[in-house]
């Protein structure tokens, strides 16, 4: 058997694919974006990954099936160049247009090349109550029973503590950065907690170092919440814009949903209501709380 994945960005995603890794069998390529060549490196023995500068070395191959989770049209382009048996995911189609297989709409119905069109692919994300992982593991027919991430080793980092923090969660989405962390930290801190803003990081292994060196982990929807997932670190997230749903909670996580979520539901602009509409006590609280659980402090690190 030979598979070969597509999933170049973004990394969360990225990493919200490796459970893939523990059911696929035989030899797995996967070509990827330069700077996430580091979460795959030697991730499993049976794991081969690319560069997408480098993508050209995997067309040698005939594979036994293709998974392609990208959705644009360069990606699609590469997918005619590859000899394979099975496809599952996007692809050009008959009219010279990005489509998608049947078996894989599960998925791609609510994504942005959607055959429903962006507005009524919104609106089935925000019906949609099945986690990412559910929607393609059924898509290939297998059945998704809780498998973990994959994540590699870390170097070591002089960062820890209680409560770790993420308060950015990147320039395409502005309003997962919540507004009152400031004031988080300095109540949680008010109660003896040592508190940490997760710093930006040369090496994507030291922001993992960062996440896995804390108790708790506290942030929006974002590749900060994947690292503590995948590392049994518990988590307080806050969902602001996004699909709490479609994100597995591994037992660990606690969810603080916004009261305006579908007002502003996979909208990319800014409007400051949506940062603003969780309050401070509610997310003070399941912090707290998680952090006092004697659950959480004996997975903790």
């Amino acid at each position: 058997m030979k598979v070969l994945i597509i999933k170049l960005n973004a990394t969360g995603d990225v990493v919200r694919t490796t459970p893939l890794l523990r059911r696929l069998p035989g030899e797995i390529t996967w070509v990827t974006a330069r700077n996430n060549m580091v979460l795959l490196h030697q991730l499993a023995e049976n794991l081969f990954p690319f560069s997408w500068e480098d993508r050209d070395t995997v067309l040698g191959i005939e594979y036994d099936l293709v998974i392609n989770l990208e959705d644009d049209a360069d990606v699609a382009a590469f997918v005619q160049q590859v000899r394979y048996k099975q496809l599952f995911g996007a692809h050009i189609n008959g009219q010279n247009t990005v489509s998608y297989t049947e078996d894989s709409c599960r998925w791609f119905d609510l994504s942005l090349i959607s055959v429903y069109g962006r507005k009524r692919a919104d609106q089935l994300k925000f019906q949609n109550r099945c986690a990412y992982q559910q929607l393609i593991f059924d898509g290939l027919g297998l059945h998704f029973e809780g498998e973990k991430y994959l994540l590699p080793e870390t170097v070591a980092t002089d960062l820890s503590g209680d409560v770790a923090i993420a308060p950015v969660a990147g320039a395409v989405w502005p309003m997962k950065n919540w507004a009152h962390y400031d004031q988080l930290q300095r109540e949680l801190e008010a109660k003896g907690l040592k508190v940490n803003v997760l710093p930006k990081r040369g090496s994507l292994l030291e922001h993992l170092a960062d996440v896995r060196n804390h108790r708790l982990l506290v942030g929006g929807d974002s590749l900060p919440m994947h690292l503590a997932l995948g590392s049994e670190v518990p988590c307080v997230t806050l969902f602001t814009c996004t699909s709490p749903w479609e994100i597995y909670d591994y037992g660990i996580q606690t969810k603080i949903v916004s009261p305006l979520l579908g007002e502003f539901f996979y909208s990319r602009g800014f409007d400051a209501r949506a940062t603003t509409a969780i309050g401070v006590e509610e997310v003070f609280s399941s912090v707290m709380a998680k952090i006092s659980s004697p659950s959480e402090t004996d997975s903790s690190r």
